[in-house]
Protein backbone atom coordinates (compact mmCIF):
# COMPACT_ATOMS: atom_id res chain seq x y z
CA UNK A 1 0.00 0.00 0.00
CA UNK A 2 0.84 3.46 -0.69
CA UNK A 3 -0.40 6.75 0.90
CA UNK A 4 -0.11 10.16 -0.47
CA UNK A 5 -0.34 13.14 1.85
CA UNK A 6 0.01 16.60 1.87
CA UNK A 7 -1.42 20.00 2.59
CA UNK A 8 -1.84 22.75 0.71
CA UNK A 9 -2.05 26.72 1.86
CA UNK A 10 -4.96 29.00 -0.37
CA UNK A 11 -6.25 32.57 0.48
CA UNK A 12 -8.74 31.65 2.96
CA UNK A 13 -11.79 33.44 1.15
CA UNK A 14 -11.12 30.91 -1.93
CA UNK A 15 -10.51 27.69 0.03
CA UNK A 16 -14.24 26.32 -0.97
CA UNK A 17 -13.79 27.04 -4.52
CA UNK A 18 -10.70 25.48 -4.30
CA UNK A 19 -12.12 22.49 -2.83
CA UNK A 20 -15.16 22.52 -4.95
CA UNK A 21 -13.00 22.65 -8.22
CA UNK A 22 -11.49 19.03 -7.06
CA UNK A 23 -14.46 17.46 -6.80
CA UNK A 24 -14.59 15.91 -10.60
CA UNK A 25 -10.37 14.91 -9.62
CA UNK A 26 -11.69 13.35 -6.39
CA UNK A 27 -14.75 11.28 -8.33
CA UNK A 28 -12.29 10.11 -10.82
CA UNK A 29 -9.60 9.42 -9.02
CA UNK A 30 -11.78 7.56 -7.04
CA UNK A 31 -12.57 5.01 -9.81
CA UNK A 32 -9.63 4.51 -10.98
CA UNK A 33 -8.02 0.48 -9.90
CA UNK A 34 -6.35 0.84 -6.86
CA UNK A 35 -7.11 4.06 -5.39
CA UNK A 36 -8.84 3.35 -2.15
CA UNK A 37 -9.34 6.78 -0.94
CA UNK A 38 -8.81 10.47 -2.57
CA UNK A 39 -9.52 13.42 -1.03
CA UNK A 40 -9.23 16.65 -0.71
CA UNK A 41 -10.40 18.55 2.70
CA UNK A 42 -11.13 21.62 4.47
CA UNK A 43 -9.12 21.90 7.66
CA UNK A 44 -11.44 22.52 10.62
CA UNK A 45 -8.67 24.80 12.56
CA UNK A 46 -6.87 26.61 9.92
CA UNK A 47 -9.16 28.34 7.49
CA UNK A 48 -6.61 28.48 4.68
CA UNK A 49 -5.33 25.15 4.69
CA UNK A 50 -6.95 21.81 2.36
CA UNK A 51 -5.66 18.61 3.71
CA UNK A 52 -4.56 15.87 0.72
CA UNK A 53 -4.83 12.06 1.82
CA UNK A 54 -4.59 9.33 -1.04
CA UNK A 55 -4.72 5.50 -0.32
CA UNK A 56 -3.55 3.40 -2.99
CA UNK A 57 -3.33 -0.30 -3.64
CA UNK A 58 0.47 -0.11 -4.68
CA UNK A 59 2.91 1.71 -6.45
CA UNK A 60 2.00 1.05 -9.58
CA UNK A 61 -1.48 2.52 -9.28
CA UNK A 62 -0.50 5.39 -8.02
CA UNK A 63 2.11 5.62 -11.14
CA UNK A 64 -0.68 4.93 -13.41
CA UNK A 65 -3.08 7.67 -11.72
CA UNK A 66 -0.01 10.13 -11.91
CA UNK A 67 0.30 9.69 -15.59
CA UNK A 68 -3.55 10.02 -16.26
CA UNK A 69 -4.79 12.67 -18.66
CA UNK A 70 -6.60 15.27 -16.58
CA UNK A 71 -8.81 18.09 -18.47
CA UNK A 72 -7.42 21.75 -18.39
CA UNK A 73 -9.79 24.00 -16.53
CA UNK A 74 -11.87 26.41 -18.81
CA UNK A 75 -10.16 29.31 -18.34
CA UNK A 76 -6.92 30.34 -15.58
CA UNK A 77 -9.60 32.56 -14.00
CA UNK A 78 -11.03 29.03 -12.79
CA UNK A 79 -7.46 28.02 -11.22
CA UNK A 80 -7.28 29.39 -7.33
CA UNK A 81 -3.98 29.22 -6.96
CA UNK A 82 -2.05 27.51 -4.13
CA UNK A 83 0.82 29.58 -1.71
CA UNK A 84 2.26 26.72 -0.76
CA UNK A 85 1.89 23.18 -1.08
CA UNK A 86 4.03 20.13 0.57
CA UNK A 87 2.88 16.47 -0.48
CA UNK A 88 4.54 13.45 0.42
CA UNK A 89 4.44 9.56 -0.23
CA UNK A 90 4.55 7.18 2.40
CA UNK A 91 5.46 3.29 1.40
CA UNK A 92 3.40 1.46 3.69
CA UNK A 93 5.13 -2.28 4.94
CA UNK A 94 1.89 -3.02 6.85
CA UNK A 95 -1.55 -1.71 8.93
CA UNK A 96 -3.34 -2.86 11.96
CA UNK A 97 -6.65 -1.48 13.48
CA UNK A 98 -6.07 1.30 16.15
CA UNK A 99 -8.03 -1.13 18.80
CA UNK A 100 -9.08 -4.37 18.85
Amino acid sequence: MVIVAGTFEVEPDRREEFLAGHHELMRNSRAELGCLEYTFSADPLDPGRVVLFERWASQEALDAHLVAPRPAPASSRDVVETKTASIIIYDVTGERPLRG
